[in-house]
């Protein structure tokens, strides 16, 4: 593959709905630009970008993947991108990196959860857009009920460039509006088309759609619109149309609509062209960097003269070590050469540089600006590291990846998958972003949060097939909390006589609640009111850890105590068997009496939800949030088509909410959570709970 200047290159992002056809297309538009002599098929699992195990046992994109195809003079990186929510991570990744993105939908399901969701995605990346309507061919296919349906539900914006001739088995053709000339399919089984007049029976709809188009073209330019009014669409060159469509989908303003049929490869050298035709290459975007030596922010063209700026924005980890897949924004980035990662203030050499398509790795000296490629074994480069030169160390900003919605147990099944699911979750957490592990303070469980139960579960089968981990995910204990409502007394006296020294710790304390500050560290006020030396000051902190255990154990559900005040007040000694252990045992034990008879309650996690959805299961959302003892605080319509819920609601009901929400709006709902406050347990439920902790202390 010859190397091309940043004028000549197009990143170009293949998106939409998991089952559209993207991976199809993908393969498609590399058998149309001659880069492989066969076409793989999904449901073969020999196909170009869905490489992956994964992705071939489960017949989906699950990781993004590069195909670059060259046409006439120009370069196009194709990204093939998973549909699914789950991946949402892959989405932000590559919405990063690309000039343009195509938003493949399918002619018979029309506009799905997936398309609005990468539609949302790329329209707040300000990223230009193409619609390839796709499945032509396949039974309920309609073209110009999806082109409406993407109007309505998407934007305005959306406007036909070619519309087909016949549809499902009778799909024969495609007319280009701009040209004014048909494309009729020459040989339904290799792509090739003849050109050809346009059909007699579809002159009038090609003039209807076609002054459509001129309308929104005009529209981008005062001198295009003026001289449109005044003498027609005739008097609008071809210069004119180019100049104003390229206008239109730079400001978002035009959405062009292609066609064809991927499994046919059908369209997807006229799709090509319009990709070269509709997206700006690579040498038209120039980026904002933090200049790390003056503090400020710098705009880097993509030009080998200007510094070395590259932006890491996929990390994968296999045994062999790392593969970084990196865009150049400026400069050049040389195989064996030295880079400077501003994150670890280190330079990192570097090896080999690649160009991938698919698992293929294409030995290259260098990259330019615009580039996109993969450098080999780095030892600390990490997603959304910039690499620079030491002499000039800038910055890109990062890509910012969705927050996580569903969290999971993590509980290895042999001791063996214990010692090795530390490195394990530290390879997947460096793959996918949108993960994170933490540790229960409680309970000491790690926990592994994401976008949703199939993303976790995908991890795991990963961790298994990659890290020879094996684990189970469950659902984590909620983290209850135990306190007080009252004041008490209690007394306690530990007495052990065994023969030879015994143990004699006798103490008397109080205790009270104090009131809940999210600023306060330590659960516990202890007070040492103790006069007249009837317990040795060097026995108070002993009684203090015997206190500090009883509330980490619990004392009605086992649950930790918390927001307690204890003085210890008094209490006896004996000179000779008086030790820190009878004492640390006497305040445990005062200390339990004591919050039997204070009005011990049990408290549970309330998070602070955000949950947007489209207008109409604003209702459901709400009645379903009533029956998880959530309350909504308010909803705030904004305009658009959607609404977004604010309510407080416990842990324990919303644990697998990232799976319920999808079901209750088919996908369209989203949301946020954070902790917010505890509160008590209604009785019923403390009660269950104090049963449920007493009947695992007698199975124990």
């Amino acid at each position: 593959m010859r190397s091309y200047g940043p004028e000549q290159i197009h990143n170009v992002g293949l998106f939409g709905h998991g089952g559209s056809g993207k991976t199809t297309l993908t393969e498609a538009l590399l058998l149309t630009a001659k880069a492989i002599s066969r076409a793989g098929r999904v449901e073969d699992g020999n196909t170009v970008s869905d490489y992956d195990p994964d992705e071939q046992k489960r017949r989906q994109s699950i990781n993004l993947s590069i195909a670059p195809i060259e046409w006439k003079n120009d370069k196009i990186n194709l990204i093939d991108v998973p549909g699914y929510a789950d991946f949402a991570g892959e989405v932000a990744s590559a919405m990063r990196v690309i000039d343009g993105a195509v938003i493949v939908m399918d002619a018979a399901g029309g506009v799905e959860v997936g398309t609005e969701m990468v539609w949302e995605a790329a329209k707040a990346a300000n990223v230009p857009r193409i619609l390839f309507i796709n499945k032509l061919d396949r039974e309920n296919a309609n073209f110009f009920r999806a082109v409406e349906q993407a109007q309505e539900m998407l934007d305005e914006a959306v406007i036909p460039m070619q519309i087909p001739i016949g549809s499902q088995r009778e799909f024969r053709g495609i007319i280009s509006l701009r040209r004014q000339r048909a494309w009729m399919i020459a040989d339904k089984h290799d792509g090739t088309f003849v050109e050809a007049d346009i059909p007699a029976d579809m002159v009038g709809i090609e003039q209807e759609w076609r002054e459509k188009l001129i309308d929104k073209i005009a529209a981008t330019n005062d001198d295009l619109i003026e001289k449109y009014l005044e003498n027609g669409a005739d008097a609008l060159t071809p210069e004119d149309i180019q100049r104003g469509l390229r206008a239109g989908i730079a400001n978002g303003s035009i959405v062009p609509v292609f066609c064809g049929a991927a499994d046919q490869a059908h369209g997807t050298a006229q799709l090509i062209d319009g990709i070269l035709d509709s997206f700006p290459s690579a040498a038209r975007k120039t980026t904002q960097a933090n200049d790390l030596l003056s503090g400020k922010s710098v705009e880097l063209k993509p030009a080998v003269p200007e510094p070395l700026a590259a932006l890491v924005f996929k990390t994968l980890v296999d045994p062999y070590g790392k593969i970084s897949f990196v865009r150049v924004y400026s400069g050049e980035l040389h195989a064996n050469s030295s880079i400077f990662n501003p994150r670890t203030r280190k330079d990192e050499r570097i090896g080999q540089i690649y160009v991938m398509r698919g698992k293929e790795q294409i030995s290259v000296p260098a990259l330019g600006p615009g580039e996109i490629g993969v450098i080999t074994k780095l030892v600390d480069v990490a997603t959304n590291d910039t690499l620079c030169s030491h002499d000039r160390p800038l910055q890109l900003a990062p890509i910012n990846f969705p927050a996580t919605a569903y969290s999971a147990m993590v509980k290895p099944k042999t001791r063996a998958d214990l010692d090795r699911l530390g490195g394990a979750l530290h390879n997947v957490v460096e793959e996918d972003p949108t993960l994170h592990v933490s540790r229960d303070a409680q309970s000491g469980d790690t926990l592994l949060s994401g976008l949703g139960e199939p993303h976790l579960q995908i991890i795991a089968e990963r961790m298994k097939r990659k890290f020879n981990v094996d684990v189970e995910l469950e659902l984590p204990r909620v983290p209850y909390r135990e306190t007080i409502r009252g004041k008490a007394e209690a007394q306690y006296r530990h007495k052990k006589q065994t023969g030879g020294a015994g143990q004699f710790g006798d103490v008397s304390i109080r205790i009270e609640p104090l009131t809940p500050d999210p600023a306060r560290e330590d659960p516990l006020e202890f007070v040492n009111a103790i006069v007249g030396g009837v317990i040795d000051r060097t026995f108070v902190p002993a009684v203090e850890k015997g206190v500090r255990e009883a509330m980490a154990e619990g004392v009605v559900s086992g649950n930790h105590l918390v927001d307690v005040r204890v003085t210890l007040f008094d209490g006896k000694m004996h000179p000779v068997d008086s030790k820190e252990i009878a004492f640390k045992i006497a305040g445990h034990e005062a200390f339990k009496l004591a919050v039997q008879k204070a009005q011990p309650v049990i408290m549970e996690p309330i998070y602070a939800m955000e949950i947007s959805v489209p207008d109409q299961f604003a209702g459901d959302i709400m009645s379903d949030m009533t029956t998880r003892r959530g309350r909504v605080q308010g909803m705030l319509p904004d305009g658009s088509g959607r609404t977004t819920i604010s309510a407080h609601a416990p842990l324990a009901e919303i644990q697998r909410y990232a799976t319920d929400l999808r079901s209750l709006t088919q996908g369209r709902g989203r949301f946020s959570m954070a902790f917010d406050h505890f509160e008590d347990l209604p009785a019923h439920l403390a009660q269950n709970l104090t049963a449920e902790e007493k009947a695992h202390q007698t199975a124990h």
